[in-house]
C-alpha cells in the first residue's frame, strides 16, 4: 500500500511538473505572439508614412555593395548596413513601402513580354549556410509568385553529372517576362568544387571564363542578370545553426553536414573571393551583402532587385485595337 501511494504521489508530481513546463511554454508563447503582432503594427503604421511621406524610392544600394576591382571579402563587416542609416524597424518598414513597387515593376516586365518583348530578369543568390537565402524567397521574392520562376539547386543528380555544368542551369533560365531567382547556381562549380576538390584544379578553373560567357550570352537576349552574395560572419552562423537545434519546429531545417563545412570556413572565404575576382564583370557584377542582420538583408536585396527594375525603363505596352471602338462595342453588348 505504501509504495502504491508512492508511486501515485510520484505520477502527481510528475504531471503537476508537466504542466507548470507546459503552461510556462504557453505564456511564453503568448509574449512573443504579441510581441510579433505589435511590431507588425508598428511596421504597418510607418511604412503607411514613409509613403504619405513621400520617402520612396530609395536608392544607392547597387553602388555601395557592388564589388569593384579592389574589393576584399574580408573587410566587409557582415553586420552593418551599407546605403542604410536607419534601425531594424526602419529597415522593415522601407521594405513594406516598396512591396507595391516591386509589384508594379514586375507586372509591367510581365506585360511586355505580352507584346513580344524578350526581356527578363535574373537574381542569382550565393551564400554560405544559414545565410538568409530562404528568406529572401519568402519575403521579397513571394510578392508576386505568378512571374517568378524560382529554382533551388541542389547537388547534381546522375543525369545533370553527365552534362556539362551549365546544362542544368541554362534549362532553368527565366523565360520573356519573368523574373528568375537562383538559390544557389552555376557558381557552386567554382566554390563547392573548388573547397573539396570534386574535380580536378585544371578542370574548375577553366570555368570561371565560361561563365562569364555565358552570363555575356544571356544580357545579349535581354536578360538583366543580378549576382547577390548573401554575407553572413561565422559566429553569427553558430549561432543560427544552434538555435534550429534548440527548437523542436526548426530541427527539419538542421543538417548535421552544415557543422562539418564550418571546418573549411576560410577556404570558402578564399573561393568565394575568386569568384568576385574573376566574374564581377560589368554587364554583370556581384554585391555583396551584409547578413548578419536578416531585415538588412531582405531590404538590400529588394533594393536591388527594385533598381535593376527601374533601370529598364519598362512600359505598359500599348493597344493593338482601338480602345474607343471596343468601348462602343462592350457598352452595346
Amino acid at each position: 500500500m505504501g509504495k502504491g501511494k508512492s508511486d501515485d504521489k510520484g505520477k502527481a508530481d510528475a504531471k503537476a511538473r508537466k504542466g507548470d513546463a507546459s503552461g510556462a511554454r504557453t505564456d511564453a508563447d503568448a509574449l512573443e505572439s504579441k510581441k510579433k503582432a505589435d511590431e507588425e503594427r508598428a511596421v504597418a503604421d510607418l511604412a503607411d508614412q514613409f509613403v504619405t511621406d513621400g520617402l520612396h524610392p530609395m536608392g544607392g544600394f547597387a553602388d555601395a555593395l557592388r564589388v569593384d576591382k579592389d574589393f576584399a571579402l574580408a573587410d566587409l563587416d557582415p553586420s552593418s548596413t551599407p546605403a542604410f542609416d536607419g534601425d531594424k524597424l526602419a529597415g522593415k518598414a522601407a521594405m513594406a513601402s516598396a512591396e507595391e513597387e516591386l509589384t508594379d515593376l514586375l507586372e509591367r516586365l510581365w506585360a511586355e513580354s505580352t507584346a513580344g518583348s524578350k526581356r527578363a530578369l535574373l537574381l542569382v543568390v550565393q551564400g554560405m549556410d544559414t545565410s538568409g537565402k530562404g528568406g529572401i524567397m519568402r519575403h521579397v521574392i513571394s510578392v508576386n509568385p505568378q512571374g517568378v520562376r524560382a529554382t533551388a539547386f541542389k547537388a547534381p543528380t546522375e543525369e545533370e553529372l553527365a552534362h556539362d555544368f551549365l546544362w542544368r542551369i541554362e534549362k532553368a533560365v527565366p523565360g520573356p517576362g519573368q523574373l528568375g531567382v537562383f538559390d544557389r547556381s552555376h557558381y557552386e562549380d567554382v566554390l563547392i568544387v573548388r573547397v573539396h576538390e570534386l574535380v580536378p584544379q585544371d578542370v574548375w578553373s577553366k570555368r570561371y571564363a565560361r561563365i562569364n560567357a555565358f552570363e555575356r550570352e544571356l544580357a545579349a537576349g535581354g536578360t538583366k542578370v543580378v549576382k547577390v552574395m548573401t554575407h553572413i560572419s561565422k559566429e553569427e552562423q553558430k549561432s543560427r545553426l544552434m538555435r534550429r537545434l534548440e527548437r523542436p519546429d526548426k530541427f527539419y531545417k538542421f543538417n548535421p553536414g552544415d557543422v562539418d563545412e564550418r571546418s573549411h570556413w576560410l577556404e570558402y572565404m578564399e573561393a568565394y573571393q575568386a569568384v568576385f575576382d574573376k566574374t564581377s564583370t560589368v554587364g554583370a557584377p556581384w554585391h555583396v551583402v551584409p547578413a548578419d542582420r536578416k531585415w538588412y538583408a531582405r531590404l538590400a536585396v529588394q533594393q536591388l532587385l527594385l533598381e535593376a527594375l527601374r533601370e529598364m525603363d519598362l512600359q505598359w505596352p500599348e493597344a493593338d485595337f482601338d480602345v474607343e471602338t471596343e468601348k462602343k462595342r462592350l457598352a452595346a453588348s
